[in-house]
């Protein structure tokens, strides 16, 4: 039972199956359960995943999320909740800055201020998301030194980045290091585009 005075936590539960053929209840039975022993409210996000590769129910809650609807998002493991490292990164640090705890129940991972290794956990993902981009630059890297080895004509990339796209990541409600995650930029590129685009 939550103290009088005390905020009631909303939790999120999101599980996702890929098929028609497969069933939440797995998933599900787990969450109810730790929301049960925590004593939290919950709100169901349940996702058939379509091969068109769209996630409706999961941008509505990360919608939900934004605006304070939610205080943690439940899932049963990471793979349910992201696609790939990157995304993964990606969403982690924006719910971080919307101040949202997301809890994987099967594994160790805890993005709350209540898990004293949060912060450790959060400074890693960023350090591996640079690491993800650091390595696409040597890859490319070396193919233009193997290229010009060759004999081959090949001048430096120039690097794509749409400010309109940033800005309108930046309204639609993510951060600086988030946009610049998801767009493969350094974060002080961004920063300097929307301070030009601002001043504009």
């Amino acid at each position: 039972m939550t103290p009088t005075g005390t905020k009631t936590i909303t939790a999120a539960l999101y599980a996702r199956v890929s098929t028609e053929d497969q069933s939440y209840q797995m998933q599900l039975t787990d969450l109810h359960a730790h929301v049960q022993r925590m004593g939290w409210t919950s709100v169901e996000y349940l996702e058939k995943e379509s091969s068109v590769k769209k996630r409706p129910v999961f941008l509505r809650m990360l919608d939900d999320a934004k605006h304070g609807k939610v205080d943690v998002i439940l899932v049963w493991r990471i793979d349910r909740f992201a696609r790939s490292m990157k995304d993964f990164v990606l969403t982690t640090m924006q719910l971080a800055e919307w101040r949202v705890r997301l809890i994987s129940i099967t594994e160790s991972i805890d993005t709350g201020d209540e898990n004293p290794f949060a912060e450790f956990q959060r400074g890693l993902l960023a350090l591996l998301a640079q690491l993800e981009r650091k390595i696409i630059v040597a890859r490319v890297n070396a193919g233009i030194a193997q290229a010009q080895r060759e004999g081959k004509h090949c001048g430096r990339p120039k690097r794509i980045f749409s400010r309109p796209a940033a800005l309108a990541l930046q309204k639609s409600g993510l951060g600086l290091r988030a946009i610049a995650i998801k767009l493969g930029v350094h974060f002080s590129t961004v920063s300097r585009a929307l301070a030009t685009v601002a001043k504009a």
